[in-house]
């Protein structure tokens, strides 16, 4: 079992950055890969950022690719999300994942935290 809550979101003018962090409990986090959603209201949750379990590889998509960054702490339990050069168009819901592998598909995370919300203006 883990418990994931993220945290670090808010109000930010296009052009600045936010670190989102995401805290997990359990002894099993290390093994987990870890990956980063978005949801906007009315829309799909969609993929942002992979972290494979040793963080030793990384997949981002391509509307992040270059201004985000995924880490992770394993001794720490938790996966940050740099976010820089911030637009409107990333403001969303953004929730942390785990999975048995890095993945870009909802289906496949098992567990999943709360939310937080980052709001980007113009």
């Amino acid at each position: 079992q883990v418990q994931l809550v993220e945290s670090g979101g808010g109000l930010v003018q296009a052009g600045g950055s936010l670190r989102l962090s995401c805290a997990a409990s359990g002894r099993t986090f290390s093994t987990y890969g870890m990956g980063w959603f978005r949801q906007a209201p009315g829309k799909e949750r969609e993929f942002v950022a992979g972290i494979n379990w040793s963080g030793g590889s990384t997949y981002y998509a391509g509307s992040v690719k270059g201004r985000f960054t995924i880490s992770r702490d394993n001794a720490k339990n938790t996966v940050y999300l740099q976010m820089n050069s911030l637009k409107p168009e990333d403001t969303a819901e953004y929730y942390c994942g785990a999975a048995l592998l890095l993945s870009t598909t909802v289906d496949e995370y098992d567990y999943w935290g709360q939310g937080t919300q980052v709001t980007v203006s113009s």
